[in-house]
C-alpha cells in the first residue's frame, strides 16, 4: 500500500512539474527573446542536466551510425521545429491554450501509426481523433473563446508542435532507440540539437546575452529547461517501475496542470469554451491511450522504450 502511494505521488509531481513548463516558457519570451536564442539556451541547459545524469550513472553517449541517425531525427522532430513553434506561438497565445493542445499529440500518433500500419483500425480510438479536432473547433471557432480573436491565427501554428511530437514517437515506436537507454538517447539528442540550432541562431541574430542582469524571463528558462531534463528522468524510473499505462496518465496531468499554472502565474482566465474544449480533448485522450503492452510514451508523446 505504501508504494502504491508512493507511485502515485511520483505521478502527481511528474504532471504538475511538466505542466509548469508552458506558462515558464511564456514567461520566457515575455521581454522579447527569440525563439532560436530560447532553443539554443534550453539544450545548454538539457546537455548539462542530461549530462550529468548520464556521466553519473556511468553511461556515456554512443556514436555508431544508429545512434547518430537516431539524434538527428529527434533533435529535427523533438525540438527544434516543435520548440521554435512553441515560442513563437506561446509568446502571443495564452499558456493554457498551449497546455491544452499539447493534448493532441497521442491523438494526432494514432492516424499517423495507422497509416504506418503500426496499429489496428479501433472505432473508439479515431472517436478520440474527432473528440481532439472539436476540442480544437471549440477554441478555434466561436468569437468569445480566445481573448482575442485575432489569436485565431496562430492556432494552426501551434498545433505544428504536436505534429511533430507525434512524427518523433511514431518514428522511434517503429525503429527504437538504437540499443540506448531514454536518458543516453534524450543526452544525445540534445547534443546534436545543440550543434545543429547554433548557426541557425547565430545567422538570423538571435544570440541571447547571458550576462547579467537576469530577470524573471530568464530566470524561467533556466528552470523550465532544468525541470525538463530532471523530470524526464524521473518519468523514465516512474515507467520501469510502474508501467507504461500507469506513468501514461501523466498526459492528463500536464494538461489538466498546465492551465491551472496558467492561472496562478500569469493570471489568465478562460471562457466556457476553452473549458470544454478541455474536457472533450480530455476524453478523447482516454480513447487513445496506450494498451498494456504499448512502449511507453511520454508526456509529450514520444514513445522511449526502457530497458528490460
Amino acid at each position: 500500500m505504501t508504494q502504491r502511494w508512493m507511485l502515485l505521488a511520483a505521478l502527481l509531481a511528474l504532471g504538475f512539474g511538466w505542466g509548469s513548463t508552458q506558462p515558464l516558457g511564456k514567461l520566457a519570451t515575455s521581454t522579447g527573446h527569440p525563439p532560436f536564442g530560447l532553443i539554443f539556451w534550453q539544450l545548454v541547459i538539457c546537455v548539462v542536466v542530461l549530462g550529468g545524469i548520464t556521466l553519473a550513472r556511468g553511461r556515456g553517449m554512443p556514436l555508431h551510425r544508429r545512434a547518430m541517425v537516431f539524434y538527428v531525427v529527434v533533435a529535427f522532430l523533438g525540438t527544434l521545429i516543435p520548440n521554435a513553434t512553441f515560442y513563437i506561438s506561446v509568446a502571443r497565445l495564452p499558456a493554457g491554450i498551449m497546455s491544452i493542445l499539447i493534448s493532441m499529440v497521442p491523438l494526432l500518433a494514432f492516424p499517423l501509426a495507422l497509416a504506418l500500419g503500426m496499429d489496428r483500425f479501433s472505432l473508439a480510438r479515431l472517436g478520440g481523433l474527432v473528440l481532439g479536432l472539436c476540442g480544437v473547433a471549440l477554441i478555434a471557432l466561436p468569437e468569445a473563446s480566445l481573448p482575442d480573436p485575432a489569436m485565431v491565427a496562430f492556432l494552426p501554428l501551434a498545433v505544428v508542435g504536436p505534429l511533430f511530437y507525434a512524427m518523433e514517437g511514431t518514428f522511434v515506436q517503429k525503429f527504437g532507440t538504437a540499443g540506448m537507454d531514454p536518458i543516453q538517447a534524450m543526452f544525445g539528442a540534445s547534443v546534436v540539437g545543440l550543434v545543429l540550432v547554433t548557426p541557425v541562431m547565430l545567422v538570423l541574430g538571435q544570440w541571447i546575452n547571458p550576462a547579467p542582469p537576469w530577470g524573471l524571463a530568464e530566470g524561467a528558462l533556466v528552470l523550465s529547461s532544468a525541470m525538463h531534463g530532471l523530470l524526464y528522468a524521473g518519468y523514465v524510473a516512474l515507467a520501469a517501475r510502474a508501467g507504461a499505462v500507469f506513468a501514461s496518465q501523466c498526459s492528463y496531468l500536464v494538461t489538466a496542470s498546465g492551465v491551472v499554472w496558467a492561472m496562478i502565474l500569469l493570471g489568465e482566465r478562460f471562457s466556457p469554451f476553452v473549458w470544454a474544449a478541455m474536457g472533450v480533448m480530455l476524453l478523447g485522450l482516454l480513447l487513445v491511450q496506450p494498451r498494456a503492452r504499448a512502449a511507453p510514451a511520454g508526456p509529450d508523446g514520444t514513445g522511449l522504450k526502457i530497458p528490460n
